[in-house]
C-alpha cells in the first residue's frame, strides 16, 4: 500500500444536481484526477476521518460507522460497531488489533481483535462541555508512543479527556484550558453563551514521541502545549507567527519527532487558510506552503510514513494541494466540482 491519497468529505449539496457531493476518494497522481472509492461502500457516503494500520490497512469513519480496506483501498467491509447509524469522527488503530473509534455524543467504542467486536467505553462529559446546535463529538485521539494505554481524545466543543488504562476510565484534562479562557483574548462564543467555548472547541491533539508528557492540542483559539499530560496548558503562541489562528489540525513528522505540522485558518467556514511547520517541538513556525492560494479553511495535513517528502493539505471547499519534495514545490488537485466538506486525508 505505497504511493496512494485518499480524501473523504462529508458535504450533501442538493443543488449539485446528481453529481457526487461527498464520500471517499483515490488520487491518479498520474492524470491528477479523483476517482470515487465504492466497491463495498454504501451510497451518500460521508466520511470524516481516515485511520491507517502500518501498510496493511485502511479505516475509514463514516455516518454508518466504521469501514475497512485490506487490499489498498480497493474494497471495503463495514465493522460491526453497535448501532447502524453510528455517525463516526475519530479513529486509532493501535498495536496489531486494537481499534478505538470515536462517534458523536461524546461516545468511544474500543475493539481488541481489529474490529471483529466492540464495546462502548465510559467517558464522562467534562465539566465546562458546551452545549451546541450538534452533538459534542470525539473528533481525535491519541495515545503516547511510549505507552499506548495512555490515550487522549479531544472533543469538540467539550475540551480533552485523559485514560491511564486503555481507555477503562477517564478524567478530565480541561481545568487548564478553562483557566486560559479567562483571559479576554481566549474568549469565544458562537453557539452558546459560554466565554468558555473556543477554548472547549478542541479539533486535534497529538502526544510528543520526543518529549514525555507532553500533549499539543489544536482548538478554535490556536495551538496549546501541555507538560504534564494534560493537568496544565500553555499557550503556544502561533500568533506571534501567524494571522491565521484557527488551528484545525496538528501532526507530528513521522520522520522527525521535533517537527510538528499545522493547519491554520480565519475562521471555521471561510478562507484564507495556510500549512505552517516548526521544526523545534513548537517553540517557533514558519509558513510551509510557499504562497498557496487555499481559499477557505484548511482543514487536514497528512504526511507519508514510507516517503518522508510527500506531504498533503486540504481545505474544506475541496483544494487538496501536495509535495512530493519536501515543500520546494506544490501540485493543486482539487477535488471534483460540488464536493465541499473535506474532512480527512491520507497518503501514503
Amino acid at each position: 500500500m505505497k504511493n496512494f491519497v485518499l480524501a473523504g468529505a462529508a458535504y450533501w449539496d442538493k443543488a449539485a444536481k446528481g453529481a457526487r457531493t461527498q464520500g471517499l476518494f483515490s488520487l491518479d497522481k498520474a492524470s491528477g484526477e479523483w476517482r470515487p472509492v465504492t466497491n463495498g461502500l454504501p451510497d451518500e457516503l460521508e466520511v470524516r476521518c481516515i485511520a491507517l494500520r502500518g501498510a496493511d490497512a485502511i479505516y475509514v469513519g463514516t455516518q454508518h460507522g466504521p469501514y475497512r480496506s485490506t487490499d489498498g483501498g480497493e474494497s471495503w467491509g463495514r465493522l460491526p460497531l453497535p448501532g447502524l447509524e453510528t455517525v463516526v469522527w475519530s479513529i486509532l488503530a493501535l498495536g496489531a488489533k486494537t481499534l478505538l473509534v470515536g462517534a458523536q455524543n461524546t461516545t468511544i467504542y474500543r475493539s481488541d481483535d481489529d474490529g471483529a467486536s466492540f464495546r462502548a467505553l465510559d467517558v464522562p462529559t467534562p465539566e465546562g462541555a458546551c452545549v451546541m446546535a450538534f452533538p459534542n463529538r470525539v473528533i481525535r485521539m491519541a495515545a503516547d508512543p511510549a505507552n499506548e494505554d495512555e490515550i487522549y481524545a479531544a472533543l469538540e466543543v467539550s475540551g480533552v479527556v485523559r485514560s491511564l488504562d486503555g481507555g477503562e476510565s477517564w478524567c478530565d484534562c480541561s481545568a487548564g484550558l478553562i483557566e486560559l479562557a479567562r483571559q479576554d483574548r481566549l474568549k469565544s462564543q458562537i453557539g452558546t453563551k459560554d466565554s468558555n467555548e473556543g477554548m472547549m472547541d478542541s479539533h486535534a491533539l497529538l502526544v510528543s514521541p520526543s518529549r514525555p508528557g507532553t500533549v499539543f492540542l489544536a482548538n478554535r483559539m490556536g495551538l496549546f502545549r501541555s507538560p504534564d499530560k494534560g493537568e496544565s496548558w500553555v499557550e503556544m503562541g502561533i500568533g506571534q507567527y501567524s494571522n491565521l489562528t484557527y488551528a484545525r489540525d496538528l501532526r507530528v513528522f513521522p520522520h522527525d519527532p521535533n517537527t510538528l505540522f499545522a493547519a491554520l485558518s480565519d475562521t471555521a467556514a471561510n478562507g484564507p487558510g495556510s500549512l505552517y511547520r516548526s521544526q523545534d517541538l513548537g517553540e517557533s513556525w514558519s509558513r510551509f506552503d510557499h504562497g498557496l492560494s487555499i481559499d477557505s479553511t484548511l482543514m487536514t495535513v497528512a504526511t507519508s510514513a514510507a516517503t518522508p517528502d510527500r506531504i498533503y493539505c486540504a481545505a474544506r471547499k475541496g483544494q487538496v494541494f501536495g509535495t512530493e519534495d519536501g515543500g520546494k514545490s506544490w501540485q493543486e488537485y482539487p477535488l471534483p466540482e460540488f464536493v465541499q466538506g473535506v474532512y480527512a486525508l491520507a497518503c501514503g
